[in-house]
């Protein structure tokens, strides 16, 4: 007989490629509301579509406990978490949606937990590198630090990476680990750490094991490409399709740790199949840096030569700078190890980008909120 397992936001990106990669060995409950800035008005997205007849599906929200309970009675013995609202620079202006989307509904499935025995023997729940904020850094007298906010006059300046608070010296950014200092500096942030807390205090009393990945920058095949929120990959992706410039922010040369979607599957099933951890915090990634600009003209040759791309010298108060996973927990614990480079998932993520439809561009809205809030702002 096979198990049972419940997949939240089962419908979105991540979620629809864990259905695909386990239903052959699972009997999979997908509860997934379609939102409509992934999934569109009609709520028939490519993700949604791909699901459909390898799961039981269930139209239903995370913030509504009835939801949770139907899903709940059908007997899961896990429950894989992903559903969230993801857009960190959105998450500063509509701040109260992503605090019930993503603290609200976990607490209420950790009431409900308390509330009703269920036969659940482990939580998966997705984390993020945002709860870190700024990664690891060294300085020049071979120091660790973590570095605060940047400032905004320094940026005002051209001045983006971050400095030694002594000196002024430019930080070094290395790899950062799971015990790294957690300073979220975005309220998506505050809310993955929120999630990751409540659900390791709850299992613990409940003796449910409980794993918490903090996932890097993820792109692949589904990633919405009209969803100006989501990952930059997908963001320009759309927009060189319809051959428009690509616009990025400071010096280009901010970089973030790109991990394909199937080195994330391949997290989510080593965590799902470990029966030894009970409680356990892991970073998901490549384990490199790309900067942002590389990501531009990487996209520009496969996609459409001729759009040009643009550094602004814009930047998002509240922007890290630099921040790359260091892999060496989740690869002695749970036998992870990153099968894509940078390269070849993107030549298979353009592959499919360029076989969808053109999708509306909503960037250039999505910036103009940014810009009223004060949130996105010019160097000097």
């Amino acid at each position: 007989m096979k198990r049972k397992i419940l997949i939240t936001g089962g419908a979105g990106f991540i979620g629809s490629h864990l259905v695909n990669k386990l239903h052959n060995d699972f009997d999979i409950i997908v509860l997934d509301n379609l939102n409509t800035q992934i999934h569109g008005e009609a709520g028939n997205s490519f993700t949604y579509r791909s699901i459909l007849g390898k799961c039981q599906f269930i139209q239903g929200d995370v913030r509504n406990s009835k939801s949770w309970e139907k899903a709940l009675e059908l007997g899961v013995d896990t429950i894989i978490h992903l559903a969230a609202e993801t857009g960190t620079g959105q998450s500063m202006y509509e701040s109260s949606r992503y605090v019930e989307a993503n603290c609200m509904s976990t607490a209420l499935l950790t009431d409900i937990l308390n509330s009703k025995k269920y036969p659940i023997k482990k939580v998966i729940v997705a984390s993020s590198r945002a709860v870190s904020g700024e990664g690891k850094y060294i300085n020049d007298k071979g120091n660790i630090v973590y570095p605060d906010l940047r400032a905004e006059s320094d940026m005002q300046n051209g001045i983006f990476e971050c400095l030694n608070e002594s000196d002024k010296s430019t930080l070094k950014p290395l790899p950062t680990d799971e015990i790294s200092r957690i300073n979220p500096l975005s309220v998506y942030g505050l809310t993955k750490y929120f999630q990751e807390n409540i659900l390791q205090n709850v299992c613990f009393t409940l003796d449910i094991n409980y794993i918490a990945l903090r996932f890097q920058n993820v792109f692949g095949p589904g990633q919405s490409l009209s969803n100006p929120y989501t990952g930059i990959i997908s963001i320009f992706s759309n927009r060189i399709k319809q051959g428009k410039d690509i616009f990025i922010f400071e010096d280009g040369l901010e970089s973030r740790d790109f991990v394909y979607i199937e080195d994330v599957i391949q997290s989510i099933t080593l965590s799902l199949e470990n029966l030894s951890i009970q409680t356990g915090i892991f970073n998901v990634g490549s384990g490199k840096q790309t900067a942002v600009i590389d990501v531009a003209k990487s996209l520009i040759k496969l996609i459409d030569p001729m759009v040009n791309v643009t550094v602004t010298g814009q930047f998002r108060k509240g922007d890290i700078r630099h921040n790359f996973a260091d892999l060496t927990k989740i690869e002695s614990q749970l036998g992870f190890k990153s099968e894509y480079s940078f390269e070849s998932g993107l030549e298979l993520f353009v592959e499919w980008a360029k076989s969808q439809e053109l999708e509306n561009d909503n960037y250039e809205k999505s910036l103009l909120e940014l810009s009223e809030r004060g949130i996105l702002t010019q160097k000097k």
